[in-house]
């Protein structure tokens, strides 16, 4: 049965390809959308190009037909624009003029006509509500999200190995047959792995024997960057072991790491020493430059109309990676001597000045080609499914772009858990050869002893509340 979508401004300002997303069925676009498009057309950032790219595409609708009448869709199904239905009554209270309000006005005339069933596509969680409150069906634009919670890739594993395999491990590998797990009756299962999963391989008959590996190339193989010292930092738990091998792989190897996972967990911390580490200390330097972009959810909007230089403008959203500058710079001194915040601050100063750091907006990546760069992205579960398209298309030869963030902590007010930016490279890169990914573990938290204790405790509590 064909379905009848009414579209909201704000599923095609994030995912403007919207249009060609219904396969067989009827898309209608209210007036209000049409205005809104238009009202956003000049706007900076992501918002006024993906709205400029929706006017073109109805532009090329246009000229094969008459829009009000209906036109056929390339990829099947057809599109019209919807001017009727403005004397369509609504309960006391809800404002007829709002732009919300008229695409609901449009939903129930549509509805009231015998088109059926009539649905509202909308990332607007009050939207959905009002929806429903006059009876019309509402769902949000699921194109562009994710596999549910339970079924995430974390790029880590835990598998059984026969112990007489074990001792020639580090130095011959193993084949992936090897692996096993049990399950709850306490049957043997073959390990099902993905390229590049990181993996704690278990001794079957001696319980504390245990040693990390990596699949890769169909074979397991032991940790080659284990021993090293990234800009003096020291691995402190298993998950930070599995980063700083994701991170030390070369850029032609894995010139795509991918990193998930609370606060506290060294994300950025690790990212940031690597980073140096291979632009600073290396013989060969790996890398010219570190380009870091830390993306919030108003950033596209604002940035133009703040005053200053662009570095001006970012410095606020940039004081977490001073702060952790701070203390990777500071590692060389003894714990009981008082930091000369003076010296300490001349010296991260030096890095930016000489631009062995740069940071950028998030908005001037488009059209980049970025070439032997440290590209990480902090937060960048803030970014939408388009935006870390871009970037990643962006990469050029000897580049290695590190995407940070936590997808349970989002500022973006049209985007979540599943749906944004980050979650989406995650699931669509899983398995690639290219591609690192590792989610860290609320137990892995370093900050203090606090922040992994709230950590524990709020992410339990969040799981028992769900």
């Amino acid at each position: 049965m064909e379905k009848t979508y009414v579209l909201d401004t704000n599923v095609l300002i994030q995912a403007p390809h919207a249009l060609e997303s219904f396969e067989d069925n009827r898309i209608v676009l209210p007036l209000a959308v049409l205005e809104e498009l238009d009202g956003l057309k000049r706007a900076e950032g992501e918002r006024g190009g993906n709205a400029r790219q929706v006017i073109r595409y109805l532009e090329g609708l246009r000229r094969q037909g008459n829009l009000l009448q209906g036109v056929a869709l390339p990829g099947g199904g057809s599109l019209r624009l919807e001017v009727n239905h403005v004397d369509v009554a609504l309960p006391d209270g809800m404002d007829p003029s709002s732009r919300d309000n008229r695409i609901l006005k449009v939903c129930r005339g549509l509805m009231e006509e015998g088109a059926d069933p009539v649905i509202l596509v909308t990332q607007d969680i009050v939207a959905r509500i009002k929806a429903q409150m006059i009876g019309v069906a509402a769902e949000e634009f699921t194109t562009d999200q994710t596999r549910p919670s339970v079924e995430r890739y974390t790029g880590r594993g835990s598998f059984y190995v026969p112990n007489d395999l074990l001792s020639g491990f580090k130095k011959k590998g193993l084949p992936a047959e090897a692996l096993y797990t049990v399950d709850e009756e306490g049957r043997r299962r073959e390990a099902e792995l993905t390229e590049n999963q990181f993996l704690i391989l278990r001794s079957d008959t001696e319980e504390k024997k245990t040693l990390l590996g990596r699949y890769h190339g169909g074979r397991v193989t032991a940790l080659v960057h284990g021993g090293e010292r990234p800009f003096g930092v020291k691995p402190r738990s298993v998950g930070q072991q599995f980063l700083q091998e994701a991170l030390l792989l070369s850029a032609q190897e894995a010139p795509l790491v991918i990193v998930k996972g609370p606060a506290g967990t060294a994300k950025t911390f690790y990212s940031l020493a690597a980073g140096l580490e291979q632009t600073l200390e290396s013989e060969e330097r790996a890398f010219r430059k570190i380009l870091i972009c830390r993306p919030n959810a108003q950033f596209d909007q604002d940035i133009g109309f703040l005053p200053g230089t662009e570095q001006e403008k970012i410095s606020p959203l940039l004081r977490p990676i001073v702060d952790n500058l701070e203390i990777l710079l500071d590692l060389d001194r003894q714990k009981k001597e008082r930091r000369n915040e003076e010296e300490l601050r001349s010296r991260i100063d030096y890095l930016f000045e000489t631009g062995v750091i740069t940071a950028e907006a998030m908005n001037f990546m488009r059209g980049r080609s970025i070439t032997d760069t440290w590209l990480m992205i902090d937060e960048a579960q803030n970014l939408t499914p388009r935006q870390v398209k871009g970037i990643i298309t962006r990469v050029g030869q000897g580049t290695k772009v590190i995407l940070l963030g936590d997808p349970a902590q989002i500022d973006h007010p049209l985007l979540d858990e599943r749906s944004n930016g980050l979650s989406y490279a995650a699931d669509r890169m899983r398995g690639s050869p290219l591609c690192v990914q590792l989610t860290m573990l609320p137990d892995e938290c370093e900050r203090s002893a606090l922040a992994l204790d709230a950590a524990v405790r709020m992410d339990r509590g969040t799981e028992q509340r769900t």
